[in-house]
């Protein structure tokens, strides 16, 4: 995130590793191996079509950024104006839309926003096997029967480190929480790497955790999030790091409730875009995943006519994730910390630190 980055609302000003310049790496799909050239076959331009996860467009997360690098390649690329994305309300409209994209509607490159919608491409894409589809937040390698999918993850686990330092760092009570959306694989991934970090800079820390619900419906339940915050800073967390997409935004509401009746400082961490300045006086940082880039630079090869049907997973190194800072939250960090937090960051990167991973754990 950069001075460069589309998120115009948050006035990013992050560290030179998110500058556009060398966020460029997101496009390493376009390498000379496995190339195709759908788009290259006629002068018609693609169109493509894109399933939103439960939560909408206006998450201020997940999903927003999904969007934005979506109407970006609106903008800036050579595809067709009818190109669109959908929000499902429930599960039951998110097969319907896929199979529409595929027949009727006729769209090249259909994507596929969040763990939830992306569980239903390898049946379609099998199924259509003419059809070119890009998954994110899911690993689809093994699924990829008819070598029509892309499927692009994140090092959520490394990002979450980093918060989980910062959580630490700013702590005064030694407690500090996460509130996940959804109980998925995914979500803890972020919580293992959120509580490896904090135990980095503070071995005796405790830390709550806490879910939303079970279902998609977890994503956009904001008064469920706040309940579930509330019982944890009134247990003594003074932090929380949220990862539950719109329901997200109930976490922002507690901790600014939580000041107007309290002495003690409570604190919120954001998550997938910048969200510093939705509540600047309470959010900390924000664990940024470079959505908004995966999406458009995978539109960009498909016009280009290097769309790869394989899996990519970005981190710390090439910029897919990191901490936000900016305007908003400079103000929370001295300069030996911020010193410090990159540090963690470099040792990340050069294998110094290993971050668990909530997926290659043995779960026995």
């Amino acid at each position: 995130m950069s001075p460069n980055c589309t998120f115009k609302k948050a006035g990013l000003l992050l560290f030179p590793l998110l500058s556009m310049s060398t966020i460029s790496p997101l496009n390493l799909y376009a390498s000379e191996s496995s190339k195709t050239s759908e788009s290259s076959k006629t002068s018609t331009p693609p169109k493509i079509c894109m399933v939103l996860d439960k939560g909408g467009k206006d998450d201020k997360s997940f999903n927003e950024s999904a969007v934005t690098g979506f109407n970006r390649a609106l903008k800036e690329l050579p595809i067709s104006q009818s190109s669109k994305f959908v929000e499902p309300k429930n599960d039951a409209q998110i097969y319907p839309f896929f199979r529409s994209f595929a027949t009727s509607a006729k769209c090249d490159l259909i994507i596929a926003i969040g763990y939830n919608p992306s569980e239903y491409v390898p049946e379609l894409a099998a199924k259509y096997p003419d059809k070119k589809f890009l998954a994110v937040d899911t690993n689809l390698e093994d699924k990829n029967t008819a070598k029509n999918i892309r499927s692009i993850t994140f090092a959520e686990h490394d990002g979450s480190f980093l918060v989980g330092a910062i959580a630490a760092m700013k702590s005064k009570t030694g407690k500090i929480g996460f509130v996940g959306g959804m109980d998925i694989p995914l979500i803890h991934r972020f919580e293992t790497g959120y509580s490896a970090g904090a135990k980095y800079i503070n071995s005796k820390i405790k830390i709550t955790t806490a879910y939303v619900g079970i279902t998609t419906d977890a994503w956009n339940n904001p008064a469920k999030a706040k309940e579930l915050a509330h019982a944890q800073y009134n247990e003594g967390n003074d932090v929380i790091f949220q990862v539950a997409a719109n329901s997200g935004q109930g976490v922002f509401d507690s901790a600014e409730q939580m000041n107007k009746q309290s002495k003690t400082k409570h604190y919120a961490i954001g998550v997938d875009t910048n969200q510093n300045w939705i509540k600047p006086k309470i959010i900390l940082t924000s664990m940024v995943k470079r959505v908004d880039n995966a999406v458009y630079f995978a539109i960009k090869d498909f016009t280009n006519g290097t769309f790869t049907t394989d899996h990519t997973a970005f981190n710390l190194k090439d910029g897919g994730v990191d901490w936000a800072y900016d305007q908003y939250n400079k103000k929370f960090f001295t300069e030996a910390q911020v010193n410090e937090i990159n540090e963690i960051k470099e040792k990340i990167i050069n294998g110094k630190i290993i971050v668990p991973d909530y997926y290659k754990l043995d779960k026995k």
